[in-house]
């Protein structure tokens, strides 16, 4: 493990493997860099890979109060302890952890940005299912109920209750309750109704790359095509027979088409 600090004093912690064009690998919500780590090593196979926390997750500090402008600080901070790497780094995010690295592109020095399945709404029912859970999200979260706010997340992300109630009773969720407050760090970085903000993703002029699952529910598919089609010259692609808990080799191999290696 190794640690950088970001501009407001935040330590990032992050595992570095692999060799070949740098990659920063964003995580989506309710997990730390462990969750990812097969993504990472199956990535290690071609390209250097920079598999780290985000702020307030594993090894990782925080600071408040929490903004998504100092999440990107947190990649900048991470782009600057790659650049003695060949070619600059390039970033790869996954689900919600895929618009906050979009929004980074738009704003920091990388050489590409991969996005798989951000899961953007597209329809008047999808983004009013958003704005309730922002809402009940952060109720839960200001009365200091991670369970209750744990509970909210995995409801609106298509848990099943009995599946909610089996997790209560298992190892992981002391772990989801304890990174239950960066729940409303991936809710910001998705924004308002978690529309896709075409003004955002209209400065990104790094090559692009958004991925989606062939096996994934329609309103995923639709989000990576309003991302891609949000993005100058962006490349839309789709991986068969994936769903949303994409296989690591199926995915590394993807990007290793992209980026030509």
């Amino acid at each position: 493990m190794t640690q950088v600090t970001s501009p407001d004093g935040t330590t990032i912690a992050y595992d570095r493997l692999g060799a070949g064009t740098p990659l920063i690998l964003v995580s989506g919500a309710s997990v730390h860099r462990r969750a990812d780590a097969h993504i990472a090593e199956a990535l290690a196979e071609a390209f250097t890979v920079y598999n780290y926390d985000r702020r307030g997750r594993g090894d990782s500090t925080d600071t408040q109060p929490f903004a998504v402008g100092r999440e990107i600080e947190d990649i900048g901070a991470l782009l600057d302890a790659a650049s003695h790497e060949r070619g600059g780094a390039a970033l790869v995010g996954l689900s919600s952890g895929a618009v906050l690295a979009a929004r980074a592109a738009a704003v920091l020095p990388v050489s590409a940005l991969v996005m798989w399945e951000p899961p953007f709404m597209t329809d008047d029912a999808g983004r009013a299912r958003a704005e309730d859970y922002t809402r009940d999200l952060n109720a839960r979260l200001d009365a200091g109920d991670r369970d209750g706010a744990l509970e909210t997340f995995m409801r609106y992300v298509g848990v099943p209750e009995d599946a909610i109630a089996g997790a209560r009773q298992s190892p992981y969720w002391p772990a989801g309750t304890a990174l239950a407050p960066t729940l409303a760090y991936d809710d910001a970085a998705m924004g308002e109704g978690s529309v896709v903000p075409v003004d955002v993703f209209g400065r990104i002029t790094a090559p692009t790359l958004v991925l989606a699952g062939g096996a994934s529910p329609e309103f995923l598919h639709a989000g990576a095509r309003a991302a891609a089609d949000a993005i100058p010259d962006a490349r839309l692609e789709v991986l068969e027979g994936q769903t949303h808990d994409v296989d690591a080799q199926v995915f590394a191999k993807a990007l290793r088409g992209f980026f030509e290696v």
